[in-house]
């Protein structure tokens, strides 16, 4: 009998691979300083990661100024430029269509830090320091 294949929670091999790809054009394209843009000039913008939808239409950027000063306006000056930055991942990668781009804080050094918090905690911390025969 045939196998069924089961949808994926996760993103395809493919999806991640154009992802990183994206990526790696934003972040040469930001580095390099072509923009026009004093905002995107006087900061450095680290892109931790890329999210492609299915159909490779539309990439979902995760963007933090270094420090994470001034993000509010750093999202703005990136969505002011996302025609020109559409065009310049277009000839960097190698597709049949230029995916739309989608800026978005990422929230994942917050996450860490709360996860850091709750595990400095003084409740875990208890827990951690309870022993195995402390519990009979």
């Amino acid at each position: 009998m045939p196998k069924r294949f089961e949808p994926s929670s996760g993103p395809s091999q493919r999806q991640q691979r154009v992802a990183e790809l994206v990526r790696h054009a934003l972040a040469e394209v930001l580095q390099r300083g072509d923009l026009q843009d004093p905002v995107l000039a006087s900061h450095v913008v680290t892109i931790p990661e890329v999210r492609m939808s299915p159909d490779l239409r539309l990439a979902t950027a995760y963007v933090m100024p270094l420090g994470g000063k001034d993000e509010g306006e750093v999202l703005q000056a990136l969505e002011r430029n996302k025609k020109h930055l559409r065009q310049e991942v277009a000839q960097r990668v190698n597709l049949k269509f230029a995916p739309d781009l989608r800026f978005r804080r990422d929230e994942t050094f917050d996450e860490a830090q709360r996860i850091d918090a709750l595990l400095r905690s003084e409740r875990v911390r208890r827990d951690v320091e309870r022993r195995p025969e402390d519990e009979d």
